[in-house]
Formats: structure tokens, C-alpha cells, sequence
């Protein structure tokens, strides 16, 4: 990597001029937003476009941002204080402006500057592009943490991949879920700065060769085939009304040398290219799909370069600042965000045994002392494997620091379980039935000083089941770290009635600490409160019903009961079980039409894997029922079905505002923790949900009466499949339930053709992998208990209220400290932010 020459410079030496470049008054943003519309655009406000308008817009607000990035640097070198590295294939921090103009504090005058031009800043923030770096509650969840980090003063930097093209835009059609490319860098993006001097050379394939080195130490060198390079791309990401801005730094795969003149001059002009071509495809797409051979070489591929250049990047700053190797785990904690990052114990030790030249001893100490590792899933598909022979392909040396690693850690497990074989073989790293593959999460669990959950359940069964092995062999490696969300962008820029709401009731302390909440709780039966609430609560149903027709034609009543399932569509979440109760209302209205049946919108929205054909059946029969029950006369005005395509975190921005109840309805024992259930309770939606993930937490703390509650447990689930699950014969003794199925078997909701859901219905009547038709009796009957609650809107809002003040447990924020206290080792840093008018300043907040 190349080096520049230091320039001595403190941020307070910076010329007076800079304060209307970073000034918060109306007069400096507005003067401001013109110098950038004139000199970084080139535009005159009569000629500029919507994209000029934001990105000029965005610019002045990056300005500021940067002020604060700039002091947080020299404060983190001059206190060497301990720094987070967060490890994630995928992050999914959302629209930045609104969110940083919150931050700063400068919502209102970035208001005011703007309408003296005539322009309208919610207009403005919505003609933002969301990036593209992730897919659903993993990315969400990096960054609530990260936005959480730079609140709480903690020194931080989030690492991961600039994908061009993000995972996929979704487009529906003809109800199906087609795949289009996502464009979201097709107007630049003004947030992100491009460090060209930062780059790493990262290597693939080859062979190994082993000797010594000049001091007769034996010394394995790697002989790549190929290498790429990876270019730093920088994202400020700013605390809340602090002094502290960290850094999402992302890598973008470039060829060393991208252009072959030679090739080009003998007429070969694919060949001149085909480098740079085949170096960029690392960082083309979020999680390629991995049915073909290639889609899985390079999701491994994506894998090992990200965390190759971040690991990289750590050294490099680590003894740019003059400290020893042999104390890298003193100064950075690594966490690894699911396997995703896991070949990073491996590619730690290779940079510190074979570049930097460090005994193994040494480096395994530093490494596991790094390393700490969350797991998400306990589902065994999503435990990544690695086939050994694509290691060996793409990465020899990484295979043998593995099998190295392997070997030394078998022999602790027979020092501590001696003649136990079976054991052995479920903890090895290896997984030798059949083709042989290496376990990600077991390498993780290893090469980690700290394994979490993130949920109590989760923690609990991770321990009960993959991991039971090392939870015997090292109990005290494992703690629970229950999930959270940042109430900043899902309360405060998501539900501004809400947050203005409370704020008037409570004061802005609650934003800091969500556990002033609780001072909601004895309002809760205020007549006066209530009709407030309800006021702020439909405003934000209509300004959903307004997105909704502009995304999809549909026109539905804000005054009826908003039922939301948004999240990935995978079985285990059970979309289809919600669609069978739909039918149910659909085929009682139709039987008998005088039936009282509260008025009811279901609102459903997500992605399924290109890949995942039951998932996107899923989608097809939602939308199918969505045409039949929509143009059915017989039911207007009482039920509506919606399919809110391309979810993400500016849709899911309005949907968490205006959800009545939140459907968190997954198999008890499969969702690790979730998060849109803690969004959609923070913001008053009554949840109705199994006891899976979070929800038990959720259910505890708002408290039993105000949690619609069904569904069986995880020590009923697995007593269901010991004892042999039979799904027929529970359709044969439910009347309601057959004719649901034999509704949607008949082809009455595809025009005839009975054969397009036959395999969802034989998953379900021979299978049921996720018992849906076992849940279902239960569901229907606790859905009527919604419906009689809904009935009673003081009862309703009452509750929806304690909901809202009974979940200060679930911020980010607090997630974070307890990641600080017991795994991190780390505390916050205070930064004084700084004024060229005023001097220094306390940053204030907590």
C-alpha cells in the first residue's frame, strides 16, 4: 500500500472561512447549499434537477458531518484508545441525509434554508437512493450498531464490501417475484469518500511452498495465481448530538493492472480488459446465487477479500502508530457478524505467521484474543460449509492453517474428553461424512475468545444444540447479547408524530436512554393522551396508504386495522400461514356476509433468495389472493391484501409507523432474535407472535396481557417430531382448514390451474417442515382475539401505549454496552466536537 508524507495540521488551526462551510445557522446552510450547487455541481438553481438539489443538499450536510469525523481521528490517536472492528458481508444503514440532519441537530434550519429557494426538505430526502449493501435484519442490525457505537462515544469502524449492484431490485410479475438488477450507484453517491492511496493486494489460488527463512525458521510462502487489489471506500457514520463520527469503510475489488496495453495493441481487446473485468465481478453482487459452482466460489471469494483487506487495514494502522503486532489484540476487537467473516481467524494467522514473520504461538494467542463471534442462526443450512476442495482451490494456504488449527484444538478436546471418537468428529472443523467440508462456525467458535447469541432463547439453544459440544468444553466462551434497534431512525426520522408526540410528553432524553419510555406508562389511560396517540397514529397510517398507491396502485382505508408481516419470505417465517387465516376471513365473508369482521388491511412486503423456489411460491400466493380479494365486491371495504414490492429501509420507515399488529409468527425454536418486532412494538403495533427469538423477551418486559400469544413451544415442537408429525390428519379433523387448502388447490385463485400451488400444498400436507397446519388452529383463534381488542379502540390504544414504554430493554444502545462490558473490553472515547466561531466545546448527551 502506498504511503503519503504526514502533514501536521490540528482541525482547530482550520481557517475562520470554514465556519459557513460547517456553520448550523439557516444563513450558513443556505450559503452553503448554493456554493456546493455552484462549485461541486456546476448548476444554477433554474437548471438543476431533483439529484442536484439532494446531492447538493447532501454535500452541506457531509461538510458538517466531516467536521466531526476530523476531531474524532485526532482524538483516537491521541488517547490509543481500544478500536471496535465490526466484520459484515452486509450492511443496510439506509438513507443517510435525514438521519445525519437528526444528528447534527439541524432538521428545523436545513427547513428553513431550503423553503427560501421554495423547495420542500421531505421531498428533497426522498429522492435519496438506499444503498445497496445488504438484504435484510443482518445488514439492519451492522448498522443500529454502528449508528449506536457513534452514539455512545464508542471508537469504531465497520468493514465490509461496496457492492455496485447490491443484491436485487424486486418487481412483481404477473405475482411472481422477478429480479432486476439494482442500480443504486447510477447518480454517484455523495456520501462516500474514495480513498485511492488505501488499497491491499489480495491473492487466490495457487500452490504453497515450504523452507526456512534467513534465520532457519520454517516458513510456508504462498504462490498465488491471481490477485486483485481492494480499494477503500469511506461512509462517516455520525453519533447522535455527539462529538463522535466513526467509519463504515467498504472495499471495492479492482484489477492490479486493469488495462493490458500490449493485448490492446495486438488486436486482443477482450484480453486488454478481461482482468479488470473478472477482478470487479468480487464486488458486483450481494450473496450471488450460490446454486452453481461459480455463484459459490465467489461468494468464498467475496468472503476472503473483504476480510483480507480490512484485516489488512488494521495492521497497517496498528503499527502505523508505532505498536508492536504482538499487541493487536490489545488495541482492536474484531467481531465477526455471522460466518460470513469466519476465514478471517484463518487469513489473521497467515498475515501474522507468514508476512510478519511471528511465531505460532504468538499469533494463535493474539488471533483468538481478537476474534469474537456472534451467531445468527441456528438453522443448519444457514451454518455455512465450505466444500474442502474449493478451499484448496481458492485459498491453499488458508486450507492448511486450517488443518493446523484443526489438529491443535482435536487434541485439547482428547485431553478433555479422552476416547470419545463421536465427539471428535462433531467438533473438528472438518466435516468428514461424505464430501468433505470445512464448518465455518466451528472454525468462528475456535478461533474466537467470545461466542454470542442474540437472544435469550437463541443463546439458550445455541448452547442446547449446534454448539453443545463447545459449550461443554468451554462454558465460560459463551453469553447472550439480545438484539436491538436504533430508536433515532425507526422513531425519530420514521414516526415524527410519534417521536414529537412523546418528546412533548417526556423531553428528547429519551433518545439517549430509551428507558425514559417508562415515564408513558401512567398516561396510558389519559382519555386526552389516548386521542393524541390515535391522532399521531393515523397520520402516519395515511401517509402509508399514500405510499402504497403510488408503489402499487392500491387504495386502502387508514381507519382500518394495519396487520404487517415484512421481513424475508422463508418458510420458517411463515408468511403462508397468515394467508391461510386471510382465506379464512375471505371464505367466511363470502358464506355468510353479515358476519362482523372489523375492517382489515394486510400488508406484506419482502424478499426471497433468486434461488428459493418455495419462497417465491409464497409470494405468488399472496399476490393471487391479493386479485382475488381486492376486486371481490362481496368483501370491499372490509378486507385488503397488499404487496409492497422491493422492501427496504425507506419503505420499512413507513410500515413500522403505521403497523397496528405486528405478525412475528415464526416456528418456535427457528428465528434467532428478529428485529422487526422490537421496530414495530417501539413505534405501537401489539404483536402477535409464538415464543421464538426476541418475542419472549418482548413478551416479558410489555408484559403477558398486551402480547396476542399462540402457537407451541420449542419443547412442544420437538415432542411434535419425536413422536412422528402427521400434517393430513390434522387437515382431516379441521373442517375450516380443508377447505382453506382445497380453495387453493382448486385453482380458483390462478384462473383455472390447479397445478401452480401443488407444491406448496404437498409441502404442507406431506411435510410441513415448519408446522404451519399445527399452529394453525391456534393462530386463527388468537387472530379473533385481535379483531374483539381492535373492536375496543381505547383498550387497543391502552395497550399499544405500554408497548411503547415498556421497551427501552430493546435499543441498540444498550445491545452495545453489554457487547462493551462483556466481550469488547472496550469504553467510550469522548470527542469534543469543535466551533470555529466558539472554540471547543463539550460534546455533550449522555
Amino acid at each position: 500500500m502506498r504511503t503519503t508524507r504526514s502533514l501536521h495540521l490540528r482541525s482547530s488551526e482550520l481557517s475562520p472561512g470554514v465556519g459557513v462551510r460547517t456553520g448550523s445557522s439557516v444563513a450558513d446552510l443556505r450559503q452553503s447549499f448554493l456554493d456546493n450547487l455552484f462549485c461541486s455541481l456546476g448548476r444554477v438553481p433554474i437548471a438543476a434537477t431533483p439529484n442536484d438539489i439532494y446531492t447538493a443538499l447532501a454535500l452541506t450536510v457531509r461538510d458538517r458531518v466531516h467536521k466531526q469525523g476530523v476531531r474524532t481521528m485526532e482524538a483516537r490517536i491521541e488517547q490509543e484508545a481500544r478500536v471496535v472492528a465490526y466484520l459484515s458481508a452486509e450492511f443496510l444503514p439506509g438513507p443517510h441525509l435525514a438521519n445525519n440532519l437528526l444528528n447534527l441537530g439541524i432538521v428545523e434550519p436545513a427547513r428553513r434554508a431550503l423553503s427560501e429557494f421554495g423547495l420542500d426538505l421531505d421531498e428533497v430526502i426522498e429522492q435519496e437512493e438506499e444503498p445497496g449493501l445488504g438484504n435484510g435484519g443482518l445488514g439492519r442490525l451492522a448498522s443500529c450498531f454502528l449508528d449506536s457505537l457513534a452514539s455512545l462515544e464508542v471508537p469504531a469502524v465497520g468493514y465490509g464490501i461496496r457492492y455496485e449492484f447490491g443484491i436485487f431490485e424486486q418487481a412483481l410479475k404477473d405475482g411472481w417475484q422477478v429480479e432486476i438488477t439494482d442500480k443504486w450507484l447510477r447518480f454517484g453517491n455523495p456520501w462516500e469518500i474514495v480513498r485511492p492511496e488505501i488499497y491491499y493486494e489480495v491473492k487466490f489460488g495457487g500452490c504453497t511452498k515450504a523452507g526456512q527463512d534467513e534465520h532457519g525458521r520454517y516458513q510456508v510462502q504462498w504462490l498465488p495465481d491471481t490477485e486483485v487489489k481492494g480499494e477503500a471506500y469511506d461512509t462517516p457514520i455520525l453519533g447522535y448530538r455527539v462529538g463522535t463520527c466513526n467509519t463504515l469503510r467498504l472495499w471495492k475489488a479492482e484489477a492490479v493492472e486493469s488495462f493490458d496495453f500490449a493485448a490492446f495493441n495486438h488486436g486482443d481487446y477482450y484480453r486488454a480488459v478481461a482482468d479488470k473485468v473478472e477482478s470487479e465481478n468480487i464486488t458486483k453482487v450481494l450473496y450471488p446465487n450460490d446454486e452453481l459452482l461459480q455463484g459459490r466460489t465467489l461468494r468464498l471469494q467475496q468472503q476472503y477479500f473483504f476480510v483480507s483487506c480490512s484485516l489488512q487495514d488494521m495492521i497497517r494502522i496498528h503499527r502505523g502508530l508505532g505498536r508492536p503486532l504482538e499487541t493487536f489484540h490489545e488495541k482492536w476487537a474484531v467481531q465477526l457478524n455471522d460466518t460470513h467473516p469466519a476465514i478471517a481467524v484463518a487469513e489473521l494467522m497467515h498475515l501474522l505467521v507468514d508476512d510478519h514473520g511471528m511465531d505460532w504461538d504468538t499469533a494463535w494467542n493474539v488471533t483468538r484474543n481478537s476474534f469474537a463471534y456472534t451467531n445468527h442462526t441456528l438453522l443448519p443450512e444457514a451454518l455455512e460449509k465450505w466444500p474442502v476442495n474449493l478451499i484448496d482451490q481458492l485459498l491453499p494456504r488458508h486450507l492448511e492453517i486450517i488443518y493446523e488449527i484443526n489438529s491443535r484444538f482435536l487434541d485439547e478436546v482428547r485431553t478433555a474428553f479422552p476416547d470419545d471418537i463421536a465427539r471428535l468428529c462433531r467438533m473438528s472443523l472438518i466435516d468428514e461424512a461424505g464430501e468433505r467440508f470445512v464448518r465455518m462456525a466451528h472454525l468462528a467458535t475456535v478461533g474466537s475468545h467470545c461466542v454470542n447469541g442474540v437472544s435469550r432463547l437463541h443463546s439458550d439453544l445455541l448452547k442446547q444444540t449446534v454448539m453443545q459440544d463447545f459449550a461443554e468444553l468451554w462454558p465460560q466462551k459463551f453469553c447472550n447479547v439480545t438484539n436491538g434497534v436504533t430508536p433515532r431512525r425507526f422513531m425519530a426520522v420514521g414516526d415524527r408524530p410519534l417521536a414529537q408526540l412523546i418528546t412533548e410528553t417526556v423531553g428528547e432524553g429519551w433518545l439517549f436512554d430509551l428507558h425514559e419510555l417508562r415515564r408513558l406508562e401512567p398516561l396510558a389511560d389519559d382519555a386526552a393522551f389516548q386521542e393524541r396517540w390515535r391522532e399521531a397514529k393515523l397520520a402516519v397510517k395515511r401517509d402509508l396508504a399514500a405510499f402504497l398507491t403510488s408503489r402499487t396502485r392500491a387504495k386502502v382505508n387508514p381507519v382500518s386495522l394495519f396487520d404487517t408481516q415484512v421481513k424475508r419470505i422463508h418458510e420458517y417465517k411463515r408468511q403462508h400461514l397468515n394467508v391461510l387465516y386471510i382465506l379464512a376471513l375471505y371464505l367466511r365473508l363470502k358464506h355468510d356476509p353479515a358476519v362482523d369482521v372489523p375492517p382489515r388491511t394486510f400488508i406484506f412486503a419482502g424478499k426471497a433468495a433468486p434461488g428459493y423456489f418455495m419462497a417465491k411460491l409464497i409470494i405468488k400466493l399472496i399476490n393471487s389472493v391479493a386479485d382475488a380479494v381486492n376486486n371481490d365486491p362481496a368483501v370491499h371495504g372490509r378486507l385488503k391484501v397488499v404487496f409492497l414490492p422491493d422492501f427496504g429501509v425507506k419503505s420499512a420507515q413507513h410500515i413500522y409507523a403505521a403497523g397496528d399488529l405486528s405478525e412475528q409468527i415464526s416456528v418456535a425454536g427457528k428465528e434467532a432474535s428478529g428485529t422487526g418486532n422490537m421496530k414495530f412494538a417501539l413505534n405501537g403495533a401489539l404483536t402477535i407472535g409464538t415464543l421464538d427469538g426476541a418475542n419472549v423477551e418482548i413478551r416479558d418486559e410489555v408484559g403477558a396481557e398486551n402480547f396476542f400469544l399462540f402457537g407451541l413451544t420449542v419443547e412442544q415442537v420437538s415432542e411434535v417430531m419425536r413422536r412422528g408429525y402427521h400434517p393430513q390428519d390434522i387437515v382431516e379433523k379441521n373442517v375450516s382448514l380443508r377447505e382453506i387448502l382445497d380453495f387453493i388447490g382448486s385453482g380458483a385463485l390462478t384462473g383455472g390451474d390447479s397445478s401452480v400451488f401443488r407444491p406448496l400444498l404437498d409441502r404442507l400436507l406431506y411435510d410441513d417442515p415448519f408446522l404451519v397446519l399445527a399452529d394453525y388452529q391456534a393462530y386463527a383463534e388468537c387472530q379473533e382475539q385481535v379483531s374483539a381488542l381492535w373492536r375496543d379502540q381505547r383498550a387497543w390504544t391502552r395497550r399499544a401505549i405500554l408497548n411503547v414504554a415498556r421497551m427501552g430493554k430493546f435499543s441498540s444502545d444498550r445491545s452495545i454496552r453489554e457487547y462493551c462490558e462483556q466481550v469488547w473490553r472496550v469504553k467510550p472515547m469522548t470527542v469534543t466536537s469543535w466551533s470555529p466561531h466558539g472554540g471547543a466545546r463539550g460534546a455533550g448527551g449522555h
